[in-house]
């Protein structure tokens, strides 16, 4: 690779990789009851691999990718009502698949903290990486749920 087609440190791919990684991290966690503090320190040890079917995530934006997971964790007894309101009262997010679970934490998470993140990309992000586990159905889901918290809680973003 040249130098010129080198990621640079903190780009859009280092970013995807990031939020791919957290949601792979979330997962984890959600599955495996690990807490935090182990997971991240998994994820650190394999942030700069491109393979990932392995379990690495490409290379991460670790910063970002332990703030989401950090983040995701701290605020989720905030982000789970809110999310479960937005989806339909016979599946509740505590009965979707364990990835759209982590993904739909993931992504809200963007949205409702980190205002720096504009919620077009969170959201076309989120999208993106449930692309790299899903069809069609799944991702489009996505893509509404969390439009939808966009266009709650930052509507300015989507006005015309």
């Amino acid at each position: 690779m040249t130098p010129a087609a080198k990621p640079r440190k903190g780009g859009p791919a280092t970013r995807a990789a990031a939020r791919l990684g957290a949601v792979q991290a979330l997962y984890q966690m959600d599955l495996a009851g690990t807490d935090v503090g182990e997971t991240l320190a998994q994820f650190a040890s394999r942030a700069l691999g491109e393979d990932f079917d392995g379990g690495q995530c490409g290379t991460a934006d670790y910063k970002l990718l332990r703030d989401v997971v950090d983040g995701t964790v701290r605020e989720q007894a905030t982000i789970d009502p809110i999310v479960d309101k937005l989806l339909d009262k016979d599946w509740p997010l505590h009965r979707l698949d364990a990835t759209v679970r982590a993904i739909l934490r993931a992504g809200a998470y963007e949205i409702m903290f980190r205002a720096a993140t504009p919620a077009k990309v969170a959201i076309t992000e989120y999208v993106a990486v449930a692309d790299a586990f899903y069809g069609a159905e799944e991702p489009r889901f996505v893509n509404g749920v969390l439009n939808a918290l966009a266009r709650q809680r930052r509507a300015h973003e989507f006005a015309p």
